[in-house]
């Protein structure tokens, strides 16, 4: 059996791999990191110099607001940001500094998903014990179970990406389509458009393997378990009879010609929901802001876009899925661990923050003082029409999300789906071989790491 140290020492080489693939960045001109612990390189003005100062990375946008609100009300420490890049940018900076052993900062914003891969290089640490409990009620279960690896606590949650089911009510109207509830029904309704002569119901993107595993897991699959403390075993359930089902059931759309196969996030499949060639967009609580910016929603598009609660698989018992979701992460290499906590629970958790992080489309957020704050849920969100979105559909869902488990090689599984996902798209394999496909990828890799596979 290989030892941790071995383990940790495969997923670091893998990792920085993977990110330099998918990344341009590599901080530096001699490839060391920005900014790290270095407190006099701040994009904000500390006022209060006399308080020590705790470093940060994060690419919110209005993430300068949101330190001088926290120093502004603080008088035991203050923050020092610096924005070193979003995603993988600043993923590429901080494996950098976690293989070289210095140039992290303080406290680093990471999506969830990725803190499994920083925890099992040692690169972020446990703050379940630098006052955890004294926040613990303020976020839900499943947003804790994010953020953690095992019983370590790796994070603290700011936002999520509870799904749902956006869809064109102009065509739904035209078609004599109501919000399907089931999986069922949304093929059903698919099926009605196209023999009407209706655009494609929804998109398979193979580029968003996130969003399918979001939707194996709302089957009742179990893609992963691990726990740290036996760090050298990982479960690895890629091919279960839920993951067929949930490809199977995709990859029929696909061959009937009810869903497109566009990548998303592309120019192509932002012109084609502006144009009106889908029905549906199947994502989270993230998409009224992403679409608005890229101008989706406006002209010919403007006012007809809403909301419903994502379909479910039996229709019985809802299961609520996330797609998305960034957190706080305290460094390896933070100078105070404990001060660095602090700032961790504390920023971007008060009022007025939290306050311009949603109603500016910035979060979706996890704290339950804004989530199922009454302003909150009676918004009326522009992009739908003015539809009460929230209080119908995301925090409804945000509520019930149970949480999922992460892999420490996200990267390599990401990219693995996203061929098989692409194979279904070109007929070459069903949903069912694509995923017996990716079970047998995903464990040779694992293997390869050092891992037991369970």
């Amino acid at each position: 059996m290989k030892t941790t140290q071995v383990i940790a020492a495969a997923a670091t080489l893998a990792l920085a791999g993977a990110l330099a693939s998918c990344s341009g960045g590599g901080g530096g001109e001699d490839g060391t990191a920005d900014g790290g612990n270095d407190a006099t390189s701040c994009t904000n003005t500390i006022t209060k110099t006399d308080l020590p100062v705790v470093t940060m990375w994060a690419w919110y946008p209005n993430m300068e607001l949101v330190v001088d609100n926290f120093n502004e009300a603080n008088d035991e420490v203050q923050v020092c940001w610096t924005n070193v890049g979003q995603g993988g940018d600043e993923y590429d900076k901080f494996q950098t500094a976690i293989t070289a052993g210095t140039g992290a900062p303080d406290v680093i914003m990471v999506e969830a998903d990725r803190i499994p891969t920083f925890q099992i290089q040692g690169g972020i640490v446990d703050i379940s014990e630098f006052g955890y409990d004294e926040v613990a009620a303020d976020y839900s279960e499943g947003a804790w179970k994010d953020v953690s690896v095992g019983d370590g606590i790796y994070g603290v949650p700011v936002d999520g990406g509870p799904m749902g089911m956006i869809y064109r009510a102009d065509v739904f109207e035209q078609y004599g389509i109501t919000p399907p509830t089931t999986w069922e029904e949304y093929e059903t309704a698919a099926q009605t458009v196209k023999d009407a002569g209706g655009p494609l119901f929804g998109d398979l993107g193979a580029n968003v393997p996130a969003v399918f595993m979001a939707l194996q897991y709302q089957a009742g699959a179990q893609p992963f378990t691990y726990d740290p403390s036996t760090p050298e075993n990982i479960g690895i359930a890629l091919n279960d009879d839920a993951s067929k089902k949930v490809l199977d059931y995709w990859g029929g759309l696909v061959e009937k010609g009810l869903v497109g196969t566009q990548d998303q996030f592309t120019p192509e499949y932002i012109s084609g929901v502006i144009n009106g060639d889908y029905a549906t967009y199947i994502s989270a609580a993230w998409a009224p802001g992403y679409l608005t910016g890229a101008g989706v929603g406006e002209g010919e598009d403007a006012d007809v876009w809403r909301v419903a609660p994502l379909p479910q698989w039996e229709g019985e018992e809802p299961v609520s899925v996330n797609w998305g979701g960034s957190a706080f992460s305290v460094t390896s290499q933070a100078t105070n661990p404990e001060l660095a906590a602090k700032v961790a629970f504390g920023v971007y958790a008060d009022d007025a923050s939290l306050l311009d992080g949603w109603q500016n489309q910035v979060i979706f957020p996890l704290n339950l003082k804004a989530l199922n704050s009454p302003e909150f849920e009676a918004y009326e969100v522009p992009f739908f029409g003015g539809q009460q979105a929230n209080k119908e559909v995301y925090v409804p869902a945000a509520n019930a999300y149970g949480g999922m488990t992460y892999t420490p090689f996200g990267q390599y599984y990401f990219d693995a789906f996203t061929e098989q996902l692409a194979s279904i798209n070109e007929g070459a394999v069903t949903g069912t071989e694509a995923a017996d496909r990716l079970q047998e990828d995903v464990v040779g890799y694992a293997e390869e790491q050092g891992f037991t596979v369970e």
